[in-house]
């Protein structure tokens, strides 16, 4: 019963408390503080010869030291008090899920693009996308935000709750780290091309698996065959080796198309069409959208609780 309160406990809690309150712009967040960090070893090291050793080392650094320093948190206050250890980490838990923020940022645009029109629309997005917002359409935009909230599923959703199922706090922390060096470092510009290479292996490498489980999940809660077989038929097709499998996903769901040229900092980028049918998307199809991020992210819960709960009462 203890590894119950220890580990579930804190991951209801910290799912709860996300949504109730998201992620409130005036309140402090460790990925700042993980951004910062990438900021300041990224302008020691990212110049001169051997940028990609430097950049390896940097995300690998960056990396352990989150992973060790909350395992040695975590051990740390446990020993003082199980309950301050219940309520370190369901903080932690809340600060490392997004569902709730990815969501608003969702509906902000379309708020945006629906009451004050599409150029508002247009700097709104600019807010949660890299590719250039200013020629979009308002077609453009809604399946934009569609595509965003689909990759972010698995990134801000189903990886951290899936690196807590199988690492604790400091597995789910570590992650976050990856994450967000990727977020910062994993372009394949000038800038960046060496220096931040290791970093976008490493994240495609820990998202693996749960975009996968955020694909099948997705079309399992939404009871769509169609999107089991678009995730079979256009996972592999985007330039992501996973963000294609929850965006194929999606689109098998709405039965819509994703995919298209995309302007980066003024260079086009062709990508694969995912789906087949380019049919209008309507303002209220976001709450769809939204309801099948907060049962996503629910089923995790469920799926993890449960899966504690059985080796509880095998053990």
């Amino acid at each position: 019963m203890e590894q119950i309160e220890l580990i579930i406990l804190p991951l209801i809690i910290g799912y709860v408390l996300d949504l109730i309150f998201g992620d409130p712009r005036n309140w402090p967040h460790p990925i700042v503080g993980f951004g910062n960090m990438i900021s300041l070893g990224t302008k020691k090291l990212n110049h001169g010869e051997h940028r990609l050793a430097k950049g390896a080392f940097m995300s690998l650094s960056l990396i352990s030291l989150i992973y060790f320093s909350f395992l040695f948190l975590s051990n740390f206050i446990l020993g003082l008090d199980k309950w301050a250890f219940i309520a370190f980490t369901s903080v932690f838990v809340f600060y490392g899920l997004a569902n709730r923020s990815l969501l608003q940022e969702g509906y902000e645009v379309f708020k945006h693009l629906n009451e004050k029109g599409l150029e508002a629309g247009r700097k709104r997005l600019s807010w949660i996308v890299g590719r250039d917002t200013k020629g979009l359409s308002e077609q453009e935009i809604r399946l934009a935000v569609f595509e965003t909230l689909s990759e972010n599923l698995s990134d801000g959703v189903v990886a951290p709750l899936f690196y807590y199922a199988i690492g604790g706090l400091p597995a789910m922390m570590a992650y976050k780290m990856i994450n967000t060096l990727d977020s910062m470092i994993g372009y394949k510009n000038e800038k960046y091309l060496y220096f931040g290479r290791i970093a976008a292996y490493i994240d495609d490498a820990a998202n693996f698996i749960p975009a996968r489980l955020t694909a099948f999940l997705m079309v399992l809660i939404s009871f769509s065959y169609r999107g089991f077989i678009f995730i079979f038929r256009y996972g592999r097709s985007h330039t992501s080796p996973n963000a294609g499998y929850p965006e194929s996903a999606l689109a098998g769901i709405l039965n819509c198309r994703f995919g298209g040229a995309h302007d980066y900092g003024g260079k086009m980028v062709e990508k694969p069409y995912i789906g087949e049918c380019d049919r209008k998307i309507e303002n209220a199809e976001i709450k769809r959208i939204a309801y099948i991020n907060h049962a996503v992210c629910l089923a995790m819960i469920i799926i993890i609780t449960s899966f504690y709960w059985a080796i509880n009462f095998l053990v």
